[in-house]
């Protein structure tokens, strides 16, 4: 007799972390805007330990920031902070691309397809935070490929500097549907194990992101 799988029920904190990840990540906090614990406290019905806790774990990510008599905010970036946040992600990520592309097994692959139909799946239903979701999933299951942990996470670091910015660029349609076709061609360029075509599809899928948040930040010439 098989028994059902239970899944085991979050605790508090992490419970907080995923709704904070969750408002982050929809523009509910947006860029600059001050984090008023107890008003998430009671909005989540939790006390102030876990919700403090989770804070915690969120500036060690990059994604809030602690300030003395300030309390804690979302970072808000100029648009030549973005531009460097993304060259050096363009750096790091060519790297990780290029070792990816040798060292991934075709099982892997097989996984980086289903994480791009998920991807896809959630750009067809107009869901930005499904996509962001989705989006990381894919991008780290090419990076994880490279098998140099302490790069993947640097390029992870880089990434949680600029989620609270993510939401912008996904709730375009326009958007969603052209980093579907970069997934597509990212995924082509690994199944034929071409590491410059790979690169290159990384690269423009950069170029596009960094324009269009580079708009909305309000600075054209970065």
């Amino acid at each position: 007799m098989h028994e059902t799988a239970r899944v085991r029920p979050p605790t508090v904190q992490e419970f907080v972390l995923i709704e904070l990840r969750k408002a982050l990540g929809t523009g509910e906090l947006k860029p600059g805007q001050p984090i008023r614990q107890e008003v998430i406290a009671e909005r989540l019905g939790v006390s102030r330990l876990p919700l403090r806790e989770a804070l915690k774990i969120l500036e060690g990510e990059g994604r809030v920031i602690h300030q003395p008599h300030r309390g804690y905010h979302v970072p808000e970036l100029s648009a030549a902070e973005l531009h460097d946040i993304f060259w050096i992600r363009g750096i790091l990520e060519t790297q990780a691309a290029r070792l990816a592309a040798e060292r991934l097994t075709d099982a892997d692959i097989e996984q980086i397809v289903v994480a791009r139909s998920v991807a896809a799946t959630a750009s067809t239903q107009g869901d930005a935070q499904a996509m962001t979701t989705a989006n990381r999933e894919f991008h780290f299951a090419v990076f994880d490929g490279c098998r140099v942990d302490r790069l993947v996470n640097i390029i992870r670091n880089l990434w949680n500097a600029t989620d609270a910015y993510r939401w912008v660029y996904y709730e375009s349609k326009g958007n969603r549907e052209r980093v579907a076709q970069e997934h597509r061609e990212i995924v082509d360029a690994l199944q034929r194990r071409d590491a410059d075509r790979l690169v290159s599809a990384l690269d423009a899928h950069r170029t596009h992101a960094v324009e269009s948040l580079s708009a909305f930040i309000g600075t054209a010439d970065i």
